[in-house]
Formats: structure tokens, C-alpha cells, sequence
């Protein structure tokens, strides 16, 4: 189902030169928890998602929440990742419900060896694969925040492949400042579109970036056939 894949991607990835509000080094963001609704353009309420990021010993360990219906279609998700220094990966797990069907499948990241083991967990007989991923294989949570970081320092990131399971290549474009309204208030966001290619999938987001030092995702707004999904953040 092409909407539940954008979604799930987008909360997982979801969240040229720009003119930051200052020059940021080291993590843009403290830990966090950050609180999303999921709504259609017509302003029909689809759910929540969640976002959270938590210092450890080695590096940050980050969690992605999302609990949505559409059209009595059960959507529940949640996603964890660790990363160490310069945003690579060690590992990303899925587990999903999506109406009767449940997944969990774990991937685990060799940064020396270039390579990711992807294993299904449940159901037991999901198998498993290997994957070359080339020096800093990142999924697509640590993805996220690695954006976040670019953002504060003043850069875009290059096209780059990332990893949600399979190996889906994300290119991101600024479209300059633009201005939208979040719980009545006025806010000057820099807005970036995501085009994201995957084996089965071909999309673009839309997503608006505070110009805070943390570049907090305020606005994901996911273009569909019946109208433009949007997860807007809760303050």
C-alpha cells in the first residue's frame, strides 16, 4: 500500500546553501522527544507519531513511533536506531503492524566491512540478506537526524543511498524560506523537498525545518492522488 510505505518511510525519514541561524558543531539537538499528528489536507485526524533521541556511551540511540488508521486500516510501527560517530549506523530494527500483518526484522550494520545484515525476526521464516552498503551506511532514522545536523552548519547533504530494510536513494533540494502557520502562530521555515526511490516506490516529501539551532521538523507534508497527508508537530 503505496500511502502507508510513504508514511512509514517519512516518520522514519521521514522530518544548495541556506542561511542558518547560527553556525552549529557537534549534535544540533539535545535529547528529545518530539509529538506529531497525522492529518489529511481535508483536516481529518489519522493518528500520531513520536520522535525521540537519547544520548548513550557510544553514540545516540533514536526511537520513531507511529500509531495511524486509514480508512480502518491499523497502522502501528515502531523504530529504533544507534549510531555512532559521524552518523553511521550499528543498528536499525522494524517492527510493524499494518492491519493483520506484523513484521519484525532487524538490520545490523558492519561499518569496517561496508556491509548491513538485514534478518527477519518474526514472521520466522522471512529469511535473511546481506547488503553493501560503502563507508557510513546509515538508516533512514539516523538519516534524519544526520539532515538536522547538515542543515545547522549550513549544508544540504548529497544524494545518498539509505536503508529502511531495502536500499532506498534520497536527494534533497532547498526551495528557500517559506512562511506556513502552526497552531496559529506565524513561523519562518526553511523548506526542503525529498525525492525518495526505492525497489517498489517512487515519491517526494515536503519538509519544514525550524531555523532554530536544533532545525526542529515542524511540518512533513506527503503529496497523495486524494489529497496531501501532513504530520505537523505538537508543541
Amino acid at each position: 500500500m503505496n500511502q502507508i510505505r510513504r508514511i512509514t518511510f517519512t516518520s522514519a525519514v521521514l522530518l544548495c546553501m541556506i542561511a542558518p541561524a547560527s553556525a552549529q558543531t557537534g549534535f544540533p539537538f539535545q535529547n528529545e522527544s518530539l509529538h506529531y499528528t497525522i492529518n489529511y489536507s481535508s483536516g481529518l485526524s489519522l493518528g500520531d507519531a513520536n520522535l525521540s533521541a537519547h544520548k548513550n556511551a557510544n553514540g545516540w540511540d533514536f526511537t520513531v513511533t507511529l500509531d495511524a488508521a486509514l480508512a480502518g486500516f491499523t497502522v502501528k510501527d515502531k523504530y529504533t536506531s544507534s549510531m555512532i560517530a559521524g552518523y553511521c549506523s550499528t543498528e536499525f530494527e522494524r517492527d510493524t503492524i499494518h492491519g493483520s500483518k506484523s513484521n519484525r526484522e532487524k538490520t545490523t550494520f558492519d561499518q569496517d566491512k561496508q556491509t548491513a545484515h538485514r534478518q527477519t525476526v518474526f514472521p520466522n521464516d522471512g529469511g535473511s540478506s546481506d547488503l553493501s552498503t560503502g563507508p557510513c551506511g546509515r538508516d533512514a532514522i539516523t538519516f534524519l537526524y544526520f539532515v538536522r545536523k547538515e542543515l545547522g552548519q549550513g549544508r544540504v547533504p548529497p544524494p545518498q543511498v539509505v536503508y529502511f530494510g531495502s536500499a532506498y536513494t534520497v536527494q534533497q533540494s532547498y526551495s528557500g524560506a517559506q512562511n506556513i502557520t502552526l497552531a496559529d502562530k506565524k513561523e519562518v521555515t526553511d523548506h526542503l523537498v525529498f525525492s525518495v526511490k526505492g525497489p517498489k516506490s517512487e515519491f517526494s516529501v515536503e519538509v519544514f525545518y525550524a531555523r532554530d539551532a536544533a532545525r526542529t521538523p515542524l511540518l512533513i507534508k506527503i503529496p497523495q492522488a486524494v489529497g496531501t497527508l501532513s504530520m505537523e508537530l505538537v508543541r
